[in-house]
């Protein structure tokens, strides 16, 4: 099922700019995310997301198939 991402502008505390989708508890406000496009999985978006930002992570939660420790 095909979903809406965006990826959080501001950066976690080990550097990584996480991809949430567009169902996420722990979206970011709309001024501190980057829309990313319809993508069928967290693995397209996360690679989008490679666009803006070098360190790139899904987000555990709604992402977990992208999360990586």
């Amino acid at each position: 099922m095909s979903k809406s991402y965006y990826v959080n502008k501001n950066a976690q505390s080990n550097g990584d700019h996480e991809v949430h989708d567009q169902n996420c508890a722990g979206l970011p406000a709309i001024e501190n995310r980057i829309y990313l496009g319809v993508h069928d999985s967290c693995h397209t978006a996360v690679r989008e997301a490679k666009n803006h930002y070098t360190q790139v992570n899904g987000c555990k939660y709604c992402c977990p198939s992208c999360h990586t420790q």
